[in-house]
């Protein structure tokens, strides 16, 4: 039935395709494989109503088989594997137990619970680890595995302080027999331990993370506020202030350039002394500093004339900045709908992870013939656990078994996992892409509101922006869909490039590497094209109604009738942005790194202990970064939502009585129009 779904998938629609999907993942798909680990015989450690719930950890007959920590972690170590209760505490080999077990019952009833179930014979001989573990080593359990309790005493490696082991054998072995594994292993356990300071590190000092992003929020905000008073007089000091800047680097240039005068040597020029790979040779030529200060000079005329010219689009910039800022003060519940775009996005990487979990996990125990001699033609090969013991095997094999080995497949089914995974990511990008649509046209319906209201506020309706979510959800939920399908198809194929540039980075076929970098370079502008006509396409949909290709066209070419003033307010926009990002991560980071490193006598005896420093601290710096992100995304759509209908404004609209401008005072005196109407005067 399922592949049956599959060949009318593609003469349906994509969501019915993410149905069969999501069906023959839950159907197939077994999140136990992930989080049990499987003994040899493909049953899970720990699972409940089993004769293993109260065996949780994974025990390795002879773990000196398994070659790195990743081979025990992905279940392929060439060795019987037991589920048992709790790892092994100290050094014992089945000889020794074997011959001590009728004057030593106890070590021979604790050497048995890592023996094969039922296994209770302790004459019998065992060499090659089929009933009992050659020998037991003291181990301590990670990933629900037992793994050798490795230290270092002194810089000399040791288990349970010893350099030595027997191993079951009739030899004595040194540790460092296992050090290929132990290296590995250490590293993953120091990163355990280190895991565990930042986890108590959190469990310390979550209370103050939180009251320094509040105060990060509350510095977002004020900001914003005092953009309505600040945002030219901050844009003007800083063009002055790169003005200055390369005014001065002009004058260094000139005297660095006379001060080389008679030397000699210096008047050389570049084409005289070549190529040299020491740069200060370069800086000893006249010829040198006289190239830089003609290039800050042309830079410097660059930058003044653009200024004289596009002075009144920079004040216009400047204008809808301070409007946003008083937009956003009359409509303050903006602010926070990033909340929602967040938990949105949260339930589709949810939905994604488990989907794809559910496809990775849904694979049969396959398993595998495991011999001890190495010329076993037999070894490796495929095996039926319930068949095995009837073939013959075991007699071309002495000792051989057949155990599990992984999940997988060889169906149809298993086949065309790969391509339920490439849906299921191909959905996954279409539902985070509409996610985010569907906030950007949210946003814009409110922001829109305000615009076009002939007398702010009091013509504001009531509660815009779940108005905005209504009107959205209700008649534009189709535009906002096929927006996001046509980013989504474009993102998957970059998904897919970076794919293949991943299989051939070892290839040698310079043309294949260069032509996928092309395509990797132009889908990479494609996207972000894209991204650009999407956004304004929302904003137009917010504002009349249209279709999704209705209002990209007429977006477009808005856009490009006022293409100036678009380049302007952007990169405008852009460095205001930045600065009051920077400006609030590193005013939080600075007083965070003051109060926990104690240097705030107030709160010296409030500060808590912690093992690392850096963590709170760089939580703190990244968190900041990001609620000054989520406010400042509102305030950035929010200024396009305005210029776009601005824009409009411009061109529907003269200024008469019959067509007043909706623009703000501000706006209409930069654009020395007609004369607002008294009506919109008292707005």
């Amino acid at each position: 039935m399922v592949f049956k779904s599959i060949k009318l998938c593609f003469r349906s629609d994509t969501f019915s395709c993410q149905c069969i999907v999501y069906f023959a993942a839950w159907v197939h798909g077994d999140p136990r494989k992930v989080v049990y680990p499987t003994d040899s015989y493909g049953q899970f450690c720990g699972q409940t109503d089993t004769l293993n719930e109260k065996k949780t950890i994974l025990f390795y007959f002879n773990i000196l088989k398994c070659a790195s920590p990743l081979v025990l972690i992905n279940l392929q170590c060439p060795t019987t594997q037991l589920c048992v209760s709790k790892c092994p505490d100290r050094f014992a080999t089945y000889i020794d137990v074997q011959a001590s077990y009728r004057y030593k019952p106890d070590q021979w009833n604790y050497f048995r619970q890592f023996c094969k179930p039922g296994f209770n014979n302790p004459r019998k001989v065992v060499l090659r680890d089929e009933d009992c573990p050659s020998m037991i080593i003291p181990s301590r359990p990670f990933l629900k595995r037992c793994f050798p309790d490795f230290s270092t005493k002194n810089g000399v490696l040791t288990v349970a302080n010893q350099t030595t082991f027997k191993d079951g054998r009739g030899k004595t072995r040194n540790v460092t027999d296992l050090r290929e594994a132990a290296n590995g292993i250490n590293n993953v356990l120091d990163a355990r331990s280190v895991g565990m300071k930042i986890f108590e590190d959190y469990a310390i000092s979550w209370y103050w993370i939180l009251i320094a992003l509040f105060f990060a929020m509350m510095l977002s905000l004020l900001f914003l506020v005092l953009l309505r008073f600040t945002a030219g007089v901050l844009f003007w000091i800083f063009i002055f202030g790169v003005i200055g800047i390369i005014g001065y680097g002009i004058w260094h240039c000139y005297w660095e350039y006379d001060h080389l005068k008679g030397i000699p040597g210096s008047d050389l020029t570049v084409y005289d002394i070549g190529f040299q790979t020491d740069f200060k040779v370069y800086l000893q030529l006249r010829q040198t500093w006289l190239a830089f200060m003609v290039i800050l000079c042309g830079v410097e005329v660059i930058i003044i004339l653009m200024l004289i010219f596009l002075r009144n689009r920079i004040r216009i910039a400047i204008a809808l900045l301070k409007e946003g800022s008083r937009a956003i003060g009359y409509i303050m519940s903006t602010l926070f709908y990033p909340i929602v775009t967040f938990l949105l996005i949260a339930i589709c990487i949810s939905y994604w992870a488990v989907t794809a979990v559910f496809l990775a996990t849904s694979g049969e125990p396959v398993y595998k013939v495991m011999a001890n001699q190495t010329l076993c033609k037999y070894a490796n090969l495929t095996c039926d656990p319930e068949t095995f013991n009837t073939t013959n095997v075991t007699k071309l094999c002495p000792g051989a078994q057949c155990t599990f080995a992984f999940y997988g497949g060889e169906s149809l089914y298993h086949k065309y996992i790969f391509i339920f995974q490439l849906a299921n990511a191909f959905v996954f990008l279409w539902l985070v892409n509409f996610a985010i649509a569907l906030g950007q046209c949210t946003l814009a319906g409110a922001f829109a509101s305000y615009y076009w209201a002939y007398r702010k506020p009091a013509d504001i309706p009531l509660w815009p922006l779940f108005s905005s979510f209504g009107r959205a959800i209700r008649y534009h939920t189709g535009s906002l869909a096929f927006g996001a399908l046509i980013l989504a198809i474009v993102q998957l194929i970059r998904v897919i490039l970076e794919y293949l540039d991943h299989k051939l980075k070892g290839t040698q076929n310079s043309f294949t590497r260069f032509l996928l970098c092309c395509l990797k370079c132009c889908f990479w502008c494609l996207e972000k094209f894209l991204k650009f006509i999407n956004r304004n396409a929302y904003i137009m949909i917010a504002i009349y109604g249209k279709n999704f290709c209705t209002s990209a066209k007429e977006a477009f070419f808005l856009l490009m009738r006022n293409v100036v003033r678009v380049a302007v307010l952007d990169k405008v926009t852009d460095f205001l942005l930045f600065l009051g990002k920077i400006l609030v991560a590193g005013g939080v980071g600075v007083l965070a790194f003051f109060f926990f490193t104690q240097r705030i006598p107030v709160f010296a005896e409030e500060v808590p202990m912690l093992n690392y420093y850096w963590v709170p601290l760089l939580t703190v710096i990244i968190g900041s970064y990001l609620v000054a992100h989520g406010f400042f995304s509102v305030y950035a759509m929010c200024v396009d939502t305005l210029f776009l209908c601005f824009c409009e404004d411009l061109e529907r609209n003269d200024g008469s009585t019959a067509k007043p401008y909706f623009m703000s005072a501000s706006l209409h005196r930069i654009l020395g129009k007609k004369k607002l109407s008294p009506k919109k005067a008292v707005g």
